[in-house]
């Protein structure tokens, strides 16, 4: 994270420079160029015109003239930075789905708990009550606040704290639309709505059939900014350590955040 972090930080400066060169070099040329044929300027030739006038505002002639290309180069060159920054993180991101998506569902749950991987028996089935439950949803938004505010991980629901598969039809029962999109769209409704729309993306959901239940995973993927949850009017921030979910005081907090997303 810290190296992907390093190659954004150097590809902005690194773009305005290349941009404003390209201003300078490249579009004022071209427009001196399509200035000469079309305006019919006295000089002996396109290129001696080019030429001249390129070596003009190296000298510090139209100084406007040459800070509106440079300008424009700047600005394009940032442009391209952000369209460059965007697919990287998106492949970025696809690379840690597809890592995560070739591990075995059956080995990962025989490993247990850990620190990127954790287990819940259900989003909103009380299995001690036998009854529909709704205060459930907390725990696992818990579990994906304090992964995305990490290094990502993995939260299997239909999987109880021992590794038995529980599977998803009581859950599913639950539901408005009782199926796995009816499930998903809890799932995103959720995040959305606690977490805000633009965490949704870093959240992927994956469906899995064990022992011929089914159970859906929760890949969480480190998040672009600090996700709070909000509890009883509070926003709370909360870290994955170890195998457990913490709340963060909010010395912690503030210096977790400074850590973490370091500008």
């Amino acid at each position: 994270m810290k190296r992907y972090l390093t190659a954004i930080i150097t590809v902005w400066p690194l773009a305005l420079t290349v941009g404003i060169l390209t201003g300078l070099f490249v579009l004022r040329p071209i427009n001196d160029f399509v200035a000469f044929h079309e305006h019919e300027v006295n000089a002996e030739s396109w290129t001696s015109y080019v030429l001249g006038e390129l070596t003009g505002s190296l000298q510090g002639k139209k100084p406007s003239k040459t800070a509106f290309y440079a300008v424009a180069g700047g600005i394009l060159g940032l442009f391209f930075a952000a369209f460059y920054i965007g697919i990287h993180d998106r492949n970025r991101r696809i690379g840690q789905l597809t890592a995560e998506l070739e591990k075995d569902i059956e080995a990962l749950i025989a490993q247990g708990e850990s620190s990127v991987l954790e287990f819940k028996s259900s989003l909103r089935w009380d299995y001690r009550e036998n009854r529909v439950n709704r205060s459930l949803e907390m725990p696992v938004l818990k579990t994906l606040a304090g992964f995305l505010n990490a290094g990502g991980g993995s939260l299997l629901i239909g999987v109880d704290d021992s590794g038995s598969i529980l599977g998803l039809e009581h859950d599913y029962q639950t539901l408005k639309k009782p199926n796995r999109d009816g499930f998903e769209q809890s799932i995103y409704g959720a995040v959305a709505t606690k977490f805000g729309g633009d965490i949704a993306p870093y959240v992927q959901i994956v469906f899995h059939q064990v022992a011929a239940r089914e159970i859906c995973r929760l890949i969480a993927s480190p998040a672009p900014r600090p996700v709070y949850l909000d509890q009883d009017g509070l926003p709370k921030l909360f870290l994955r350590s170890g195998a457990t979910t913490r709340e963060m005081n909010v010395r912690e907090g503030i210096e977790w955040i400074a850590a973490r997303w370091k500008k």
